[in-house]
């Protein structure tokens, strides 16, 4: 009888399953990755305790937990100390302000931005994108500096201009690539059958590419809010006694008393950050907007 055509008999241990299945973490790798995501997670829980304290210093451990901190930075909060040169609702305020302005002008910038860089060709376009990636790798301290000397030579006080150009800086990597991002998904045909329906490329451009663009637009507006709202070393090259933002103010607690107050503050401003890391997951997701 001939063997030819017939696949040799494989033993039955090579028929079972390995130990690991596609998709699911080895032992190694899943201890890797708890140790990596606990000593992310390490300052947030120490943050966390200490808000908690019951001491009258930064002890660490604390011997004690109450609410007392969180009494203390409610009445900072509605009951500023007239010694104090600024609020913390008045840089809450700055903070917000902002970012609010921050995400309107860095979005404004990179919906038309990403779309030109994504649909046409010419001279000078890799310099673009170099240019716009620039702030991710450019040192914050040499930036904040940069600026400072820049707006000090300006005939005119920005104010608290100063800080929404910076942040607007360190913002648009994030908006521009979400929303570029969004038109690279989108093919050309969409306009094309737009063309064909008789509309304008204008029109086109605002009933089609817009709305197919949300994800994006979304992702990046939220990115620009977070990066500004927590954003420190570059505030404070530019910061004014009447612009000062959250993170500052803190610092400045920090410095001056180093009670644990700003530990119920911290967590305040970190408890903010996860709601508009939800809402960023809610809003774009694998499944695109959820609204």
């Amino acid at each position: 009888m001939s063997t030819q055509g017939v696949l040799p008999r494989r033993p039955l241990g090579a028929l079972r399953p390995s130990s690991t299945m596609p998709g699911r973490l080895g032992k190694v790798a899943a201890l890797a990755a708890a140790i990596v995501l606990f000593l992310a997670a390490l300052p947030i829980l120490t943050m966390i305790a200490m808000s908690f304290s019951a001491a009258d210093t930064l002890e660490f451990p604390p011997h004690a937990y109450s609410l007392r901190w969180y009494r203390a930075a409610w009445h900072t909060f509605v009951s500023p100390d007239a010694s104090d040169a600024l609020s913390m609702g008045a840089a809450l305020g700055t903070s917000l302000l902002v970012a609010v302005s921050t995400m309107i002008v860095a979005t404004l910038v990179s919906v038309p931005a990403a779309y030109a860089l994504s649909r046409y060709r010419f001279r000078g376009k890799r310099l673009v994108e170099q240019l716009v990636a620039l702030p991710l790798v450019y040192p914050l301290v040499m930036l904040g500096l940069s600026l400072l000397l820049v707006f000090n030579v300006l005939p005119v006080e920005l104010g608290v201009f100063r800080l929404i150009i910076a942040h607007v800086i360190l913002a648009l990597p994030f908006t521009v690539k979400n929303c570029a991002a969004s038109v690279a998904s989108i093919g050309p045909e969409f306009e094309e059958a737009a063309y064909v329906m008789g509309a304008s490329p204008r029109r086109a451009l605002v009933d089609v590419v817009l709305p197919l663009m949300r994800p994006g637009i979304l992702a990046g507006m939220l990115f620009a809010f977070i990066i500004s709202f927590n954003e420190f070393t570059v505030t404070f090259f530019l910061y004014g006694i009447d612009t000062m933002t959250l993170p500052v103010w803190l610092y400045s607690r920090t410095v001056s008393s180093l009670d644990p107050t700003v530990f119920s503050f911290a967590v305040f401003v970190v408890a903010i950050d996860f709601a508009l890391i939800w809402l960023l997951e809610k809003l774009v997701g694998d499944k695109g907007i959820a609204l």
